[in-house]
């Protein structure tokens, strides 16, 4: 009797404890409710708008496309230019190479290969054809016509450094990204020299266009024709007034000596922790 007695009191005790607290009348305040209990009230859902949760596991849902660059495995050669365009920003360039960073402008680059395109070199099926031709006339005994010597663009490295050493040369376009940057690094001191006015163009795969070749580090004009001659003393005037005139000005520039994008932050906070001048110039620069 003891036992049931004690176990009706703790019965007692529990449905008294998990009871909520009855508000005193008059009081108009409700009682909190009981915890774990659910609200009355519940947010109504609009039928057109139907949640659909989406599973991205191994063959679930498709993934929404996203920028995945970052996470590509690219080819060797791919890292490797890319490592070499950061490190030739970030590593001081002595001047005789940083001269070839500063390239002819867009608008004077366009009319110079329209120029250029006149006077390309005759391709191997036309000199076959011109040489025929001149083989029939022989065999037939007249008299071949003497015609004056085709005016066509020079190019080789030893041809066209010849035609500047002989001052015969009236325009030289070097390639600023001939590889190994050696084969023409003296170019512009020679044509400077020599008072031969250069000019140097991006691409050596565009100067290749020109001659019939994958890729040409340098191109000479000799003589052009008569109605070519004014086009030709406009891009001169162009290449003295932007390479020869600042000859010796780019001849004292470095190049290179860039920060990253960290590193610049990083002395940023230190300047501004320091207070110094967040802004100046020489925080960006090794």
């Amino acid at each position: 009797m003891e036992q049931k007695r004690s176990i009706r009191m703790a019965c007692f005790y529990l449905e008294l404890r998990d009871t909520p607290p009855k508000s005193k009348p008059g009081s108009g305040k409700k009682p909190a409710p009981a915890p774990g209990a659910k609200g009355a009230t519940k947010s109504t859902k609009n039928p057109l708008f139907e949640a659909r949760p989406r599973n991205f596991g191994i063959g679930q849902d498709i993934r929404p496309q996203t920028d995945l660059t970052r996470f590509v495995k690219w080819p060797e050669y791919v890292r490797l230019q890319r490592q070499k365009v950061i490190l030739r920003q970030r590593l001081k360039v002595p001047p005789a190479i940083a001269q070839f960073s500063h390239t002819l402008d867009k608008n004077t680059a366009t009319q110079l290969f329209k120029l250029l395109n006149k006077y390309r070199p005759e391709t191997k099926q036309e000199k076959k054809t011109r040489l025929e031709a001149l083989a029939a006339a022989t065999a037939e005994q007249k008299e071949a016509t003497k015609d004056k010597k085709p005016l066509f663009v020079k190019y080789g490295l030893n041809h066209c450094v010849a035609l500047v050493e002989a001052k015969k040369a009236s325009l030289v376009v070097i390639a600023h990204d001939v590889d190994p940057i050696e084969l023409v690094v003296f170019l512009p001191a020679l044509c400077r020299k020599m008072g031969v006015p250069y000019v140097i163009v991006k691409g050596k795969a565009r100067l290749g266009t020109v001659v019939h070749k994958k890729t040409a580090a340098v191109l000479t004009i000799q003589d052009v024709k008569s109605e070519d001659q004014r086009e030709l003393a406009t891009l001169i005037n162009a290449a003295k007034a932007n390479f020869t005139d600042k000859y010796e000005e780019q001849r004292r520039q470095w190049g290179g000596g860039l920060r990253g994008n960290k590193s610049t932050q990083m002395l940023r906070k230190r300047a501004k922790a320091a207070g110094r001048d967040v802004n100046a110039p020489a925080l960006g620069k090794l």
